[in-house]
């Protein structure tokens, strides 16, 4: 199968796969991702194709969505990619993508190391951030039934893996234990560049939301 007809047929796969999901982690977060990674790509070398596969299968099957299994996304992705005859090495380098993009916490280190990688997350993250990432955190908190914001419960900085993974802290916490940390975080001058804008926007959702919580505006 040549290269255009395993990314259209990805594409096909991811939708269908996907059609259920939660909002923020739908096909169309997906196709948000995959065109920052192509955005980020045309600055850097790479294998295109990686990058491509990466971004679209990056979140096949999400842990939080699968009892925190972490195992589900590679396996789903490895299946696939086998049943059109991808090659080996190529199949290794997405599931390693996969497999090391999450941020869980923050505190753990990647244990694979590629410019595919670096730009696939780099896109991911754009994702959380900025307009979509607060209009995202909100629509996940929603669907968690999580409080809006708690004045007297802050947000756990130094949390470990399985204590992010199980957090149930109010929604505007996870601005200060994920989203602002991430554009320290990025690895792209393209995507250091996207998320420096979208981090300024976040804070004056913040300034906002603040006075308008304590009566303010």
């Amino acid at each position: 199968m040549n290269s255009t007809n395993l990314i259209d047929t990805t594409i096909l796969f991811v939708k269908e796969t996907l059609a259920q999901a939660e909002g923020g982690h739908d096909w169309f977060h997906i196709e948000r991702v995959y065109k920052n990674a192509l955005l980020i790509a045309a600055t850097e070398v790479c294998d295109i194709e990686i990058v491509q596969l990466g971004a679209l299968l990056h979140d096949i099957a999400d842990s939080k969505f699968h009892n925190g299994d972490e195992t589900i996304g590679p396996k789903t992705a490895r299946t696939f990619l086998e049943g059109q005859n991808v090659s080996s090495e190529t199949i290794d380098h997405v599931i390693a993508i996969i497999e090391n993009i999450s941020f869980k916490g923050g505190n753990v280190k990647r244990k694979f190391s590629s410019i595919e990688l670096d730009i696939v997350q780099d896109a991911d993250r754009l994702d959380a951030i900025g307009a979509i990432g607060v209009a995202r955190t909100f629509n996940y908190g929603g669907f968690k039934n999580r409080a809006l914001y708690h004045p007297e419960i802050a947000p756990n900085l130094s949390m470990t893996k399985e204590e992010y993974k199980n957090n149930e802290a109010p929604t505007i916490n996870h601005f200060y234990e994920k989203l602002l940390l991430l554009k320290d975080k990025m690895n792209t001058p393209t995507g250091k560049q996207i998320a420096q804008e979208r981090h300024r926007y976040m804070e004056s959702f913040l300034d906002q939301f603040y006075a308008e919580w304590e009566g303010r505006k």
